[in-house]
């Protein structure tokens, strides 16, 4: 997973990235770090193909990236889990847990898995009890757990993390950190975005500041 001189913005005329440069390969976390308001949630909604640069390139395992949202391919689309900093914004209140972890499954059309379904449960976490609850049933961290579960679901070849953390107590960042560490000992990429430098020392296997001279 692959930016190269990325531009991007969110109104006319005013960069939030210029020029950046970075790349995941499978099987590594690499941190992005850097002070608040760098850029950092920017560029990894633009590697994860949900905005598009204004200039540069993004290219998934070598394919270049063309269309954001639905209307990239799916194969590419497919390839990236996303998990965002605040649960509550990015799960439907209307499900459970259950449905939550399953949804990208029915929206690409490829139905439930049951055996895989209740792998990824036991990998974060998520109880029988748990699994039929709401989200306002639940804490922030039981949630985030489901949401790395829904992200995981297609089996992606990379995983972006924006800020995963930044609502977690210590126990469940170690749970969720101990995850998504343990996909990237399978092969998937991870692009681990934080302003928690500690945490990236010795989560990520290297940190890049791409937006730093």
């Amino acid at each position: 997973m692959r930016a190269e001189g990325v531009v991007a913005g969110y109104r006319r005329g005013v960069r939030v990235l210029d020029s950046v440069d970075i790349a995941v390969v499978p099987g590594e976390v690499v941190g992005l770090a850097g002070a608040s308001g760098c850029g950092k949630s920017t560029l990894a909604r633009v590697l994860a193909l949900l905005m598009a640069p204004w200039a540069g390139s993004v290219t998934i395992d070598g394919q270049r990236a063309r269309g954001v949202r639905y209307r990239a391919p799916r194969e590419l689309r497919t390839a990236i889990g996303v998990v965002f900093q605040q649960p509550r914004l990015s799960a439907d209140p209307r499900l459970t847990l259950d449905e939550i972890v399953a949804e990208p499954l029915l929206a690409t059309g490829r139905g439930r898995d049951a055996e895989w379904e209740s792998e990824l449960h036991g990998r974060v976490g998520l109880t029988a009890e748990l699994r039929g609850r709401r989200p306002h049933e639940v804490s922030d961290g039981q949630l985030q757990r489901a949401c790395v579960a829904r992200a995981l679901v297609l089996r992606p070849r990379y995983l972006v993390c924006d800020e995963m953390t930044a609502m977690l107590d210590a126990s469940t960042t170690a749970a969720l950190v101990g995850v998504v560490s343990a996909e990237a000992e399978r092969g998937t990429g991870v692009l681990a975005v934080s302003h928690d430098e500690e945490l990236l020392a010795v989560w990520a296997d290297r940190v890049e500041r791409p937006w730093t001279p």
